[in-house]
Order: structure tokens, then sequence, then C-alpha cells
């Protein structure tokens, strides 16, 4: 293996590590990261977007390579709105789970100022079972392919379209044989890079499920605002391009 097919394949490692670290794939992987209470639940859902994601790639770079087939920039856009609007649904989901987890849970207003003001109160009930999220995930069997099926939508939006830039560069100065390679490198990269990114993201969370239960709630709230207000942002942007279209 000579040493500019090694460098070729180093670059696609180096960029699928990058590429997890993207803002729209970990909003989207913490929402599933908060219902976790281990790091190596955490860490799984990483390796399993990964999986997904370069599943993804892997078909994409099917058509890009045997079929010559481009991906025109609407249809990359379309598929960019698709995450955006997945982004929501995660964050808005994590939200209801939360609620719906928390029977101790009222929304009192009051008027001051001739203004009315809205508060989230939690009523401590010393009996009151601590929140989990998880339960019902153990017998729903979409739990361990949601982040797999988040790969798979990422891997065919974005800067997955940088990717098969790249790649059909690769292949235009190699074989088809080496572009399936780099792929398969980027796709390692960027299982790597999730699995260390989620694990990281489910630390705190899985401290706080042993030490302190009473940041789990803020956490996972927290997670599902950034998750539905970055997704909204998201959706604004892809909209606005496409109407220049």
């Amino acid at each position: 293996m000579n040493e500019s097919l090694l460098a070729t394949l180093g670059l696609g490692f180096v960029l699928g590590l990058k590429h997890a670290t993207e803002a729209d794939h970990l909003v989207a992987i913490s929402t599933i990261v908060s219902e976790k209470r281990s790091i190596w639940e955490s860490a799984s859902v990483g390796a399993l977007w990964g999986v997904g994601h370069t599943a993804s790639l892997l078909v994409a770079g099917f058509f890009v390579i045997a079929l010559g087939i481009a991906i025109p920039e609407r249809v990359a856009s379309l598929l960019e709105l698709a995450v955006a609007l997945m982004i929501i649904f995660l964050g808005t989901r994590l939200l209801y789970r939360i609620l719906r987890a928390r029977p101790d849970l009222h929304v009192p207003g009051h008027t001051h100022d001739g203004r009315q003001h809205i508060h989230l109160h939690f009523h401590h009930e010393p009996h009151t079972h601590a929140v989990d999220m998880t339960h019902n995930d153990v017998h729903n069997g979409l739990s361990g392919w949601r982040p797999v099926l988040v790969g798979i939508v990422h891997g065919l939006a974005g800067s997955a379209a940088l990717t098969l830039l790249v790649l059909s560069e690769v292949v235009r100065n190699g074989t088809v044989t080496l572009g399936f390679l780099y792929l398969l490198v980027f796709g390692s990269g960027s299982i790597g890079g999730m699995l260390l990114m989620s694990g990281l993201i489910g630390l705190p969370i899985t401290l706080g499920f042993r030490f302190f239960q009473r940041t789990l709630v803020p956490m996972g709230a927290l997670a599902g605002i950034l998750s539905t207000s970055f997704g909204a942002f998201y959706a604004f942007k892809v909209v606005a391009k496409l109407s220049i279209y």
C-alpha cells in the first residue's frame, strides 16, 4: 500500500471523526442519549448512529460510483429539511416524555403589572419514584433502531454531499474499489467519533442518575428545548434556501 493511498484513507478517517462532531448530529443524538442511564448505553447510541450513517453513505456512494448519478441540489436540500424536521420531532418527543413522566408538574399563572406570567413548578413528593423515561423503550422494538434511523437520515443529507464530492475525486484518481474503501474508512471514523461524543454527552446524565437525580429532568428538558429550537432554526434556513431555486 503506497503512501498516497494511506494518506487518502487517513484523510477519510479524520474527516469521518470531524463529521461526527457537527452540530445537527450532536443535537439529534443528545435527545436519545438523555434517555440512557449508563456510559455504555450512551456510547452504543453513537455506535448505532454511525452504523446507520455509514450504511446510507455506502448506498449513496453506489449510485455515485457505479451509476454515475449525481444528487441534485434541490433533493439535497429536501433531505436537509427532513433532518431538521427529524430533530424537531426528537426534541418535542423528549419534552413530551418528560412531562408525561412527571405527574407532580403543573403550570400555574398569575397576573403582575397587568401581564400574565406562567411558571413551571415541580412539587416534591417524598414517595415519588425517580423519573424513568426508558421503561417503555425496553418493550419498544424501535428503541434500538432509533439511532440507526437517525444516522441513515443524516448520512443522506447535509455535509454527506461534500463526502460524495470527495469520493468522486477519489474514484477519478483511483479505482472504484478505492472509492468504496474510502467510504468504509470514513464511516469507521464517524462511528468512532460519535461513539466517543455520545459517551461524553451521556457522562453527566449517568452521574446525575447515580448521585443527583433531581438534575435529570432539567438536563432532559434542556436537551429537548435545544433540539426543538435548533431544528426550527435549521428548517427555516433550508426553506429559505429552497425558495431561491
